[in-house]
């Protein structure tokens, strides 16, 4: 008797797997090593304040606008093929980035590294779908793919500071250059093909709607942090809105629609969105509150900052490594509630951080946040790959890495709105010196810059309760995050019930196809 089964992935497989992790990597750090050159560029391009807007912002729109066009344009043309085409792009706006003339010029190729970003990571991530057919192998390799991200962010601020020290501030887009080179060099001998087999052409005005529900969203959610709820804000969220709507019905009357909203019926992949969706808008909120705790509460150097932030990404990568092995035994729905208890608690420990000397409690609650958080990544993503069929594997992966996006921008504006809130709540009755009364009043920014421009005691008085302030909203914010996550982790544990541990669907496979091939048996003998 001959039993078929799932087949796994070998070494070539992994070594793919490796080359995969690298643009996953340079995207993450591309993300945040920004930050640092900020100052430098300014200083050597002079940008307006809208223009520096727009070198920030840009990359981050271009991504999150095009990520469904390219997870769709993936499955049709080929992803492996659209990765090489992604990663030569990046490479080549990467160059024109470092050595940009001009205000304009770097918002250009900051825009044109954000599109060809957008076709790097639905394409790695459904590579992986096609490489790991097995389910104990894919998650692990989802694990190892998600970790890459979360390093990045984490190491960018330290790489970044160590180019600022060498070179100019070019070089943090140099990056790029020799990652996309092992990718072009390595993917066509490492790196399958996969294209769906009836490959449709692109609908224009499906693309022109995606962008338009999109784009004004996530331009929405970052003027709210920036400058409140105001006219901007309303109309970009109509807009979206109103593309959205139309965006829907027309890829219900197409034939080869952008977004298969068919994906959207089972019940596990719209939860799965859902709890992605909602827990990293904790994690992108509360991260803008720890950067600036490090920095303008604990007056730690931006270098010195990113350093304290590393405990939690180590914790992310066991968190990350352990979630798969716990899905082999334990229901996905039950290890993402758990961990989303567990990240509750670290929210809460947060909220007992103050101005002075909380850094030890401050890095231990981001620790435990981050351990707990990583499960509902890594597996959540894996049962959103999973769940669609493999011809829609870059659609289903871009899905997911749009609710990603716009849930960092919702954090920000969520939580950031939450904090700010409380912050010039405390401070309405603060005494302040009349040159300081209005920045320091509107933030905690303010409250440094102006305090800078005082004589030392002036300016105590003026930091002291800026902090003070400022650690209340943090604190207010990292309650509303732990009564999210712990909600989402009892919304996990219901919704995903039905979801098997990895270990019992393969067993239940395995024996499915021996029933199957013990039936056609004694057909095959009497024929």
């Amino acid at each position: 008797m001959t039993t078929t089964s799932t087949p796994r992935a070998g070494r070539r497989e992994w070594i793919g797997l490796a080359v995969l992790a690298l643009p996953t990597l340079l995207l993450a750090l591309d993300l945040s090593v920004l930050y640092l050159a900020l100052p430098h560029l300014a200083a050597d391009l002079e940008p307006d304040s809208t223009q520096l807007l727009w070198i920030m912002d840009i990359y981050g729109f271009m991504i999150a606008g095009f990520l469904i066009t390219m997870g769709t344009l993936g499955d049709r043309i080929g992803r492996r093929r659209l990765l090489l085409i992604g990663a030569a792009a990046f490479g080549l706006a990467s160059v024109a980035a470092a050595w940009s003339t001009s205000p304009e010029m770097l918002i250009a190729t900051r825009a044109l590294l954000g599109v060809a970003g957008a076709t790097l990571m639905p394409s790695t991530l459904s590579l992986i779908r096609t490489m790991f057919a097995d389910a104990r192998q894919r998650s692990m390799a989802i694990a190892v793919w998600m970790t890459c991200f979360m390093v990045g962010t984490a190491i960018g601020p330290v790489v970044g500071g160590l180019l600022l020290e060498l070179f100019w501030w070019g070089a943090v887009f140099l990056l790029g250059v020799p990652v996309m080179a092992v990718l072009l060099i390595a993917g066509p001998l490492l790196l399958p093909e996969y294209r769906a087999e009836r490959a449709a052409r692109l609908d224009p005005l499906s693309v022109l709607l995606s962008l338009a529900t999109i784009l004004p969203i996530v331009y929405g959610l970052k003027h709210v942090t920036a400058h409140g709820l105001g006219l901007p804000v309303l109309l970009a969220a109509l807009v979206g809105l109103a593309a959205g709507t139309l965006f829907v019905r027309r890829q219900r009357r197409l034939a080869d629609p952008l977004v298969d909203l068919r994906l959207f019926r089972a019940r596990e992949f719209s939860a799965v969105l859902g709890v992605l969706l909602f827990a990293s808008m904790t994690v992108g909120g509360i991260m803008l509150f720890a950067t600036q705790y490090l920095q303008l509460v604990e007056e730690r150097s931006p270098l010195r900052a990113g350093l304290w932030l590393l405990p939690h990404t180590g914790a992310m990568i066991v968190g990350s490594m352990l979630a798969p092995v716990l899905a082999q035994k334990i229901r996905p729905g039950l290890v993402v509630g758990a961990g989303l208890g567990i990240s509750a608690v670290g929210y809460v420990l947060l909220t007992q951080v103050h101005a002075d000397g909380g850094l030890a409690l401050a890095v231990t609650g981001l620790v435990i946040t981050w351990f707990g958080f990583a499960p509902a990544m890594v597996l959540g993503t894996d049962l959103v790959v999973g769940a669609a069929p493999a011809e829609r594997a870059g659609s289903a992966s871009a899905l997911s890495e749009t609710s990603t996006e716009l849930s960092v921008a919702l954090g920000i504006a969520v939580l950031g709105s939450v904090g700010t809130a409380v912050y010039r709540g405390r401070m309405d009755g603060v005494d302040l010196p009349a040159e300081a009364t209005e920045p320091a009043r509107d933030s905690l920014l303010g409250a440094v810059d102006a305090a800078a421009r005082l004589p030392a005691d002036v300016a105590a008085s003026v930091l002291a309760p800026a902090r003070d302030a400022f650690m209340a909203g943090f604190g207010a914010a990292a309650w509303v995050a732990a009564g999210i996550v712990a909600v989402l982790g009892v919304v996990a544990a219901l919704l995903l019930r039905d979801v098997r541990p990895t270990g019992a669907a393969e067993a239940a496979d395995a024996a499915d196809a021996a029933a199957e091939t013990d039936e056609r048996a004694p057909q095959a003998a009497r024929g």
